[in-house]
C-alpha cells in the first residue's frame, strides 16, 4: 500500500520531508491526497438514495452564522443537460454524465425570510455576496469529498459562468441567486490524474506572509511539472498572441490566461440580478 508520505510526495512531485505521519493515517486523508478530477464516466446510473445521502453530506458543511446562503440544482433530465452543455462547449462531459449539480450562491432566500418576519433586509452588500460564495464553495467541496469517498468521480466546471445569464435562465434562477460552479459526477471510466500542486513553501506562510523565495520556487515547480508531463502545442493558450513554446511552464500558462480579460460582464450580470455589491 502507498504510504501517506509517498502520496504527499506525489502531490508535490518532490520529497516533502514530512515526518510523524502515523496519526494522519485514515481513509479521509488518503482520499484527499489521492483525489483527482474525473471527466469521463460509465453508463451506470447514480442511485437516487446515494445522491440524497451525498447531498445531506454537502449540507453538513460549515456555513457563515448558519445563514446557509446557497442552493444546489440537481440536473438529471438529459434534455436539460443538453441545453446546458451547449452553453459550455469546452466541457463535453456535461451532457453525458449521470448527474450534473450546479452550486449557487443564494441571498434570495434570506431576503424573503426577512420579509416573512417583517424586518428590513439591510445586508445586500459585498460582504454578504462573499459569504454566500464561500458557503457555496464549501458545500460543493463537502459533496465532492463524500462522492469520491463513495467511489464516484467528479469534476468542477467554472465554465458555467462564461455565459452566465443564459445558463441562469435555463435553470430558472431568480434574482439573488447565481451559479458559482457546475459539478459533473458519475462512476469513473478512467483512472484520472493526480495533479501536482505548488509546494507548501509557496502557499503556507508561518506567522507572516513571506514571498522572498517565490521566483526560485516557481521555477523549480515549473520544471518538475514539465518533467512529468510536457504541455503539447495544441494545449497552450493564446498561441496567436504569444506563439508556441517548447517548454510551456505552469507559470506561463497562468500568466497567459490572466493576460486576457475573462467574464468581463460578470459584475454587470450580478447588478442586474439584484446584487448591490456596495
Amino acid at each position: 500500500m502507498t504510504t501517506i508520505a509517498e502520496m504527499i510526495d506525489r502531490r508535490y512531485a518532490m520529497a516533502a520531508g514530512i515526518e510523524g505521519l502515523e496519526a494522519a493515517e485514515n481513509e479521509t486523508v488518503r482520499g484527499l491526497l489521492s483525489r483527482r478530477s474525473i471527466r469521463r464516466y460509465t453508463e451506470q446510473p447514480v442511485d437516487d438514495a446515494l445522491l440524497d445521502v451525498l447531498l445531506a453530506c454537502a449540507q453538513s458543511a460549515p456555513t457563515k452564522s448558519n445563514l446557509q446562503q446557497y442552493s444546489i440544482v440537481v440536473v438529471r433530465d438529459p434534455a436539460q443537460r443538453k441545453r446546458l452543455a451547449a452553453l459550455c462547449p469546452e466541457t463535453g462531459q456535461m451532457e453525458h454524465c449521470p448527474a450534473l449539480l450546479v452550486f449557487c450562491a443564494d441571498t434570495r432566500r434570506n431576503r424573503r425570510i426577512a420579509e416573512m418576519r417583517g424586518h428590513d433586509y439591510a445586508n445586500n452588500n459585498m460582504d454578504t455576496f462573499l459569504n454566500a460564495v464561500v458557503d457555496s464553495a464549501i458545500v460543493m467541496q463537502c459533496f465532492i469529498t463524500a462522492a469520491e469517498g463513495s467511489g464516484l468521480g467528479c469534476a468542477a466546471i467554472s465554465q458555467v459562468r462564461n455565459r452566465i445569464e443564459e445558463y441562469s435562465d435555463v435553470l430558472g434562477l431568480p434574482d439573488g441567486v447565481f451559479p458559482i460552479s457546475g459539478l459533473t459526477m458519475g462512476w469513473p471510466a478512467v483512472e484520472g490524474y493526480v495533479n501536482q500542486r505548488l509546494p507548501a513553501s509557496v502557499v503556507v506562510h508561518r506567522d507572516r506572509y513571506d514571498e522572498s523565495a517565490l521566483e526560485e520556487e516557481i521555477a523549480a515547480y515549473d520544471k518538475r511539472r514539465h518533467d512529468i508531463r510536457a504541455v503539447p502545442p495544441e494545449s497552450q493558450r493564446h498561441t496567436d498572441k504569444y506563439g508556441v513554446l517548447e517548454v510551456y511552464a505552469w507559470s506561463e500558462n497562468v500568466a497567459r490566461q490572466l493576460s486576457v480579460p475573462e467574464r468581463a460582464g460578470f459584475r454587470d450580470f450580478l447588478k442586474s440580478r439584484g446584487f448591490d455589491l456596495a
